[in-house]
């Protein structure tokens, strides 16, 4: 999994940036061009791991913050879980962002055999830091309301031990060792191996060796993420060499997602898509997303049907011979269209209801409350209410051809419909002349509220400080 990977950035969409390995990867496999994450990193990644939607979880609202009491509730269990109850060996590297404030909820607690990574949402790429202002007024230990630790972990115990070894490639190591010894191993368990890379999340960095290429990008933030962009795809292309290497690549499934849109602010790029992160808009939440695998029957195309993070959980649940029909899931089995071309059986995706995000004036048409921040698709149809996001169409800096088209609605605005199938870069809202049809998805909104618990987003936790913890930012709950 890439972070904050654009709907731009990568070579086959178009983009300057190069991507040969993940280009080839996609050619030979299936792409998946009607493929939705969530606007964020937490959001994306719980669904991933419950195939549940997040008003189901109470993660409807932003993302875990490092000193929140949050996390993905024990009672979801992941899709490491169920494969380990399947038999198979299951290891994480990367970025975890599902909560840490107990060490219950941590990868190694949450179905994972081993973990190396990061709790958090961000850290610096080298000395693998992470400095958070804390949001409420107390005085810390350190006296200061920004708060800094190392967030690097081997399994449960902090390390400070990689200091200096940049984070994409340190991943792709650790990720490779892996691969390397199970393919030696005398256990016969299969594997399942997750990557949530950091890349290409902020802060920009990455060595000057990568973004030599990409001199004619004057733009800073863009050079440094076209470098970061580049070093991503040499680890993909790192962790399939190795899987072909050690014999393992024939019996393999490679999925490759972003979790959210690309950040215009910090060098992502999502054109001709309007909008970008942490928007409801089709640039924040339609994934680069890609199958490759000798046990596709019909590979080397493009998959047009609807499809949407929360599917892999019962995707790879039903290929490792478990039965998702007797667990309680949103996601569909989407492996019979990838890999035949099947229609696929989800006709229908909550975007997301966010409770505690609220915007606008009460049109009362509906029992559903459009000042809510939700979307919804039903077929070709998609419904936004509340607070959307900022709905520009930016354009990539290197390419002065095209030109960005700011927001056109006025700031106080709050329901659009769109027919996606014909209007994917949303500039034709169609509200006023299909409110028949906009109340009806109102009303499918309201039927998933009835459905949803209480959206969990609490006041940060002093407890959290690092400096009580050795320096590393730690577990601070007992169970």
């Amino acid at each position: 999994m890439a972070d904050d990977f654009g709907f731009a950035d990568v070579g086959y969409h178009g983009s300057a940036l190069r991507t040969p390995n993940l280009d080839s990867l996609a050619a030979s496999g299936v792409r998946l061009e009607n493929y939705y994450v969530q606007p964020m990193c937490t959001p994306t990644r719980s669904q991933l791991l419950s195939g549940r939607y997040q008003i189901h979880t109470g993660l409807q609202h932003s993302v875990i913050y490092p000193c929140q009491r949050n996390a993905l509730p024990p009672e979801f269990p992941t899709i490491a879980d169920k494969l380990k109850e399947q038999g198979y060996a299951t290891h994480i590297v990367g970025k975890w962002h599902l909560g840490h404030y107990e060490e219950q909820f941590t990868p190694t607690f949450r179905g994972f055999d081993s973990f190396f990574g990061f709790f958090l949402g961000w850290d610096d790429f080298n000395n693998h830091r992470n400095c958070y202002l804390f949001n409420q007024s107390f005085s810390p230990s350190n006296g200061s309301d920004l708060l800094c630790g190392f967030d690097l972990r081997d399994n449960v115990n902090p390390t400070s031990d990689y200091a200096g070894q940049y984070s994409t490639h340190l991943f792709a190591g650790k990720a490779v060792e892996i691969i390397e010894r199970h393919s030696v191993s005398e256990d016969t368990k299969p594997l399942f191996l997750y990557v949530p890379f950091q890349a290409v999340h902020f802060p920009l960095q990455v060595p000057d060796a990568y973004m030599e290429p990409y001199t004619n990008i004057t733009d800073r933030n863009r050079r440094k993420y076209a470098g970061m962009v580049s070093c991503l795809d040499e680890a993909v292309g790192n962790i399939t060499e190795a899987l072909k290497t050690q014999g393992m690549w024939n019996n393999t499934i490679f999925i490759f997602s972003t979790d959210n849109g690309g950040a215009v602010y910090q060098g992502g790029n999502n054109w001709p898509l309007r909008g970008w992160k942490r928007s409801l808009w089709e640039g924040g939440i339609r994934g680069v997303g890609f199958v490759n695998s000798p046990l596709i029957k019909n590979p080397g195309v493009i998959y047009p049907g609807l499809l949407h993070v929360s599917d892999w959980f019962p995707t790879l649940f039903n290929l490792a011979g478990g039965r998702p029909d007797n667990l309680t899931l949103d996601g569909f089995d989407i492996w019979e269209s990838i890999s035949e071309g099947a229609e696929s059986p989800r006709i229908e995706l909550l975007h997301n209801i966010d409770p505690l995000d609220t915007h606008g004036s009460f049109l009362n048409i509906s029992e559903f409350d459009n000042r809510i921040t939700a979307a919804i698709r039903v077929g070709k149809w998609k419904l936004i209410t509340g607070n959307a996001g900022v709905g520009s169409w930016i354009a990539p800096p290197e390419n002065s051809s095209l030109e960005s088209i700011p927001d056109p609605d006025p700031s106080e605005k709050n329901i659009w419909l769109f027919d996606i199938s014909t209007d994917p870069l949303e500039k034709n809202d169609i509200f006023e002349s299909n409110q028949e049809i906009a109340i009806q998805l109102l009303n499918r909104l309201s039927d998933y509220q009835s459905t949803a618990v209480p959206a969990r987003f609490p006041d940060d936790d002093p407890l959290c400080d690092p400096d009580l913890h050795n320096g590393f930012w730690s577990p601070w709950v007992e169970n």
